[in-house]
């Protein structure tokens, strides 16, 4: 059966990948992003190459309320989605006290406040049907706090709770919530956030973006509530719980410290 996925920050890194992948299987999209014209340009792509239907929003979904407007958007045109992919998301690098506050206001409302709204939006459907798949893109960031980068790990820590959360609630609905935690990946998102000279990123061999997300759209399909890339992620994200988290602050300002 065909289903069509909704993926938010689909213009480029994982969603992008997420985007081919979802195409390749033979599945509609429908891609938001703030670049309008990158999006037209991956619909063509796809639609060439993979005979699939995609509807595209140019939309800066850190604006209050834009989950709502893009949610009104594909009613009117009569679309359903079948898969909910909250992929949009950003960080930011440095001294807490020494940030700028309405970057930091963006990145909340971006990583938490239109991922809540859109898993609202659609869940509420989804339960109605009775079927339906939701990914969160969280982070091994998200089980540790992160000296330099407290917002976003803070952010990230929110995503991975409520997506278990729900996961639960909706465990016997047809329905699936899964968040998928990447460790450091080669995408544009270290340059972005100004982190491309931290420990965790410089002079490393990080995993791809379509890697990650080949990873995260199989464990989304099999239905698996925690998705941890990488063994060694998955390993340290799970032995946290057994270390003292002074020291594990202590390791984490270490690893996010510039080389």
């Amino acid at each position: 059966m065909k289903t069509t996925a909704l993926i938010t920050g689909a213009s480029n890194g994982i969603g992008l990948e997420l985007a081919k992948i979802h195409a390749s299987k033979g599945g509609d999209l429908v891609l938001v992003a703030r670049s309008k014209s990158k999006l037209d340009e991956l619909k063509s792509e796809l639609e060439k190459q993979f005979g699939v239907s995609v509807y595209t929003i140019g939309k800066d979904l850190s604006a209050i309320n834009s989950a709502q407007e893009v949610y009104d958007e594909i009613i009117k045109q009569n679309i359903q989605i079948d898969y909910l992919i909250n992929n949009a998301g950003f960080g930011d690098f440095g001294m807490f006290a020494e940030r700028d506050w309405n970057k930091e206001l963006e990145m909340i409302n971006l990583n938490i406040t239109t991922l809540t709204q859109f898993t609202k939006l659609y869940l509420q459907d989804m339960v109605k049907r009775k079927s339906g798949k939701i990914m969160n893109v969280a982070s091994t960031a998200a089980f540790q706090s992160g000296p330099t980068m407290a917002v976003y790990c803070a952010t990230k820590a929110y995503v991975l709770s409520f997506t278990e959360a729900l996961s639960n609630e909706v465990s016997n609905q047809g329905i699936t919530i899964t968040a998928l935690c990447p460790g450091a990946t080669e995408t544009g998102f270290q340059a972005a956030g100004g982190m491309d000279e931290s420990k965790l990123f410089k002079e490393k061999k990080l995993p791809t973006a379509k890697q990650v997300a080949d990873y995260g759209y199989n464990s989304m399909i099999k239905g698996k509530t925690v998705a941890i890339h990488g063994i060694m992620n998955y390993i340290m994200s799970n032995s946290i719980r057994f270390i003292p988290r002074a020291l594990v602050l202590m390791v984490s300002r270490k690893m996010l410290d510039k080389v």
